[in-house]
């Protein structure tokens, strides 16, 4: 490929290898940020709905907020009988009510459990090995990303 003679060609120096490596004058030195403003503040949904309910209400002889005009409507629903008001302000001012779980955690043997699941107890204790091995393999590199997913295949 031949050079431009415009002059218009990349003249920034390509860098061959691994040039952030530890100690390379381009890489982070420590206890520097890669993005020293953090991350962008953004307006959420949540703040955009507080500013407008903290507004008064145009043309209201009470002066009343949106938020003020919204619970009293909600109040007068839930007193002619609106079930859906009525747990709305209780969820609310009360708190949403706990669910009851039923959870058995029978604490099973390993083996019962392989029995249950249709495992072979030869094939669970092969791969209890095989990721053992894999522990023992990146504990002794340092290399913990590895490990993980070596147990997840």
């Amino acid at each position: 490929m031949a050079k431009k003679e415009s002059g218009t060609e990349n003249s920034a120096k390509t860098v061959r290898g691994r040039p952030f490596q530890k100690g390379h004058k381009h890489a982070w030195q420590p206890g520097q940020s890669g993005n020293p403003g953090g991350r962008p503040k953004t307006r959420d949904l949540a703040e955009a709905y507080r500013e407008q309910l903290a507004k008064v209400l145009a043309n209201d002889p009470e002066g009343r907020t949106f938020a003020q005009v919204i619970a009293e409507t909600m109040i007068l629903q839930a007193a002619r009988g609106s079930v859906g008001a009525a747990r709305e302000i209780a969820d609310r001012v009360l708190g949403k009510p706990r669910q009851a779980l039923d959870i058995d955690i029978t604490l099973l043997d390993w083996r019962e459990l392989a029995r249950i699941n249709g495992l072979d107890i030869r094939d669970v204790i092969a791969e209890a090995k095989r990721i053992i091995a894999a522990e023992e393999s990146a504990n002794a590199s340092g290399d913990a990303e590895s490990l993980s997913s070596t147990i997840i295949e």
